[in-house]
């Protein structure tokens, strides 16, 4: 019998709880850390949030997507990662409140965090091509599984290259917050340290990330509930509460590169959800396994990660509410595609 399984009701929902909670908490230390390694190292807030603390607090979400697949559940890995990126990207607008000088994206204007949204477009568009081609799998994993890391590692390769050498920069305003090392205390942890206590706290919060995943998937047996709908709005939101946090921390510390990267270089991690799954999903192609409530939050995603970009570009200096612009449309789509999800 299924250990899991066998758990009264209660005790799974006290188990889910409890590791969301602990990757809630384990994500809270994440951003100083990261921020800290972004001065040692010299790479950037942009590209620290972007590569390092993306993937460090997708690496739940990461486990819950696999061991979804693993158990031959492809619609609650696919919803998980890629509802995960709607949630995570709706938060830079709840950010948007907490800094008060002016818009968010006007303030953390980047040129690498446009051109990492850039790449995430082009990962949400790559299952719409598994999904309008034949059926044709290599070891049981289709084409743009491998299509996906690929265009991932390029995205980093040439981001490093537009940090190094720019031929485009935002223009500097009176409200532009550009990334600047801060001043370390001598009595401050080592670098190697800091990158230990980075590495103990992913591997905590992957740790967390399976039980989510077991719970999750009991649950969903037992209330016959929609494995979509759990995937996008349950899982999803659950392991995207560490960038909630982060970005919140970041926007409230000043770090406002660190933020916005952290949540553009998260969502184009979590598009490495879906090859993992692919790989662990045993039964064919993961993208023709799946319906099309899942294919929604990819349409969703991919107009979200569109309003952003446009915000970071125009740079609005105020909007209505004293809020961005673009940050109320990321309200009102994430809002309308959970409405349309829960009434469908």
């Amino acid at each position: 019998m299924d250990f899991w399984q066998d758990l009264p009701s209660m005790a799974l929902l006290a188990g889910f709880g409890l590791a969301a909670l602990v990757v809630l908490l384990s994500g809270l230390r994440l951003t100083a850390i990261a921020d800290r390694l972004a001065d040692r190292t010299g790479l950037g807030e942009a590209i620290v949030g972007g590569v390092l603390l993306g993937a460090a607090t997708s690496l739940s979400g990461t486990i819950v997507s696999i061991t979804a697949a693993l158990d031959g559940r492809a619609s609650l890995a696919f919803s998980n990662s890629v509802g995960g990126i709607a949630a995570q990207t709706v938060f830079l607008a709840v950010a948007d409140m907490f800094y008060r000088r002016t818009n968010l994206e006007h303030a953390a204007a980047d040129l690498g965090n446009v051109f990492q949204g850039l790449i995430l477009i082009v990962l949400l568009g790559l299952p719409f091509a598994a999904l309008t081609t034949p059926e044709v799998t290599v070891w049981a994993v289709h084409p743009v599984s491998f299509a996906i890391p690929l265009v991932y590692v390029l995205g980093l390769v040439a981001n490093r290259q537009i940090q190094q050498a720019p031929m485009w920069t935002p223009v500097q305003t009176d409200a532009t917050r550009t990334d600047e090392a801060e001043e370390e205390e001598e009595s401050g942890a080592s670098t190697t340290r800091l990158f230990a206590t980075f590495a103990a706290l992913m591997l905590v919060m992957g740790s967390a990330g399976w039980v989510i995943a077991k719970t999750a998937s009991a649950l969903i047996d037992r209330m016959a509930l929609s494995e979509s709908l759990i995937g996008a709005l349950g899982t999803a939101v659950v392991t995207s509460l560490p960038e909630l946090v982060t970005t919140v921390a970041a926007v409230r510390r000043g770090a406002l590169q660190l933020a916005v990267g952290g949540i553009i270089g998260g969502n184009t991690f979590d598009m490495l959800f879906l090859t993992a799954a692919d790989i662990s999903y045993r039964d064919g192609s993961l993208y023709h396994a799946v319906t099309m409530p899942d294919y929604f939050w990819i349409v969703t995603a991919l107009l979200m990660t569109g309003v952003l970009l446009g915000g970071l570009i125009l740079r609005q200096r105020r909007g209505p509410g004293r809020i961005g612009a673009e940050s109320v449309l990321l309200l009102l789509l994430y809002g309308g595609a959970v409405a349309v999800q829960v009434l469908a």
